[in-house]
């Protein structure tokens, strides 16, 4: 039903369908890969409604969402792909794909401006104002206050449109291919960060 916040305690009920495309956002209690756990993710399927699934401290078996994440005939759209792939991969075992990523498309494509947030894509793109008041606050709590729902869900209920803007311009200006490329070399990414190169460019000179 559209325009609705679904909230899930462990994974995803039996017989949710995103079609062929699901955008997902993660919450977590910081952003360390090995120190900081999975609190929350978000799912939508462009609708209007979002599906948040909050798991508990070691207990990441969520079989439905796992099955979701890596489906090969849906793709994940994320913002920041990077993080929350590793994550996923980190504390559900699982390799998400295929991907498309709204950052790594925004700095293909709006190479303008160094401004590249998920606030800044909605606002020039979509022309909506986005608040962030709960980005920093405690996910990891038992109970979520309504305002930490509803700033979870705001993260993925744009993704859609801003992947059709952004797939737009992408082909304007011949970039599509390339990032194809990226968005498949982002699992290779993850798995670097999580190995412990999250801080060195593998690729440079020195």
């Amino acid at each position: 039903m559209s325009g609705e916040i679904h909230h899930y305690h462990g994974d995803l009920p039996d017989g949710l369908d995103f079609g062929d495309s699901v955008a997902v956002d993660t919450e977590t209690m910081g952003l360390n890969l090995q120190r900081d756990r999975l609190c929350l993710v978000q799912l939508s399927a462009g609708d209007g409604s979002a599906h948040l699934v909050q798991l508990a401290a070691e207990a990441y078996q969520a079989p439905r969402l796992k099955a979701l994440l890596a489906d090969p005939g849906v793709v994940k759209i994320f913002h920041y792909a990077r993080f929350d792939v590793a994550m996923l991969r980190h504390h559900l075992g699982v390799d998400c794909g295929p991907l498309f990523c709204t950052k790594i498309a925004s700095r293909l494509v709006r190479t303008y401006t160094d401004r590249h947030g998920l606030k800044d894509l909605c606002r020039e793109l979509l022309g909506i104002e986005l608040s962030k008041q709960q980005q920093s606050s405690d996910w990891g709590a038992a109970t979520l206050s309504p305002q930490q729902l509803e700033y979870a869900a705001s993260d993925v209920l744009h993704l859609h449109n801003l992947k059709s803007r952004l797939e737009e311009m992408l082909v304007r200006l011949g970039r599509a291919e390339l990032a194809a490329r990226l968005f498949a070399f982002l699992s290779t990414r993850a798995e670097l960060d999580l190995a412990g190169w999250n801080d060195v460019d593998i690729f440079a000179h020195s």
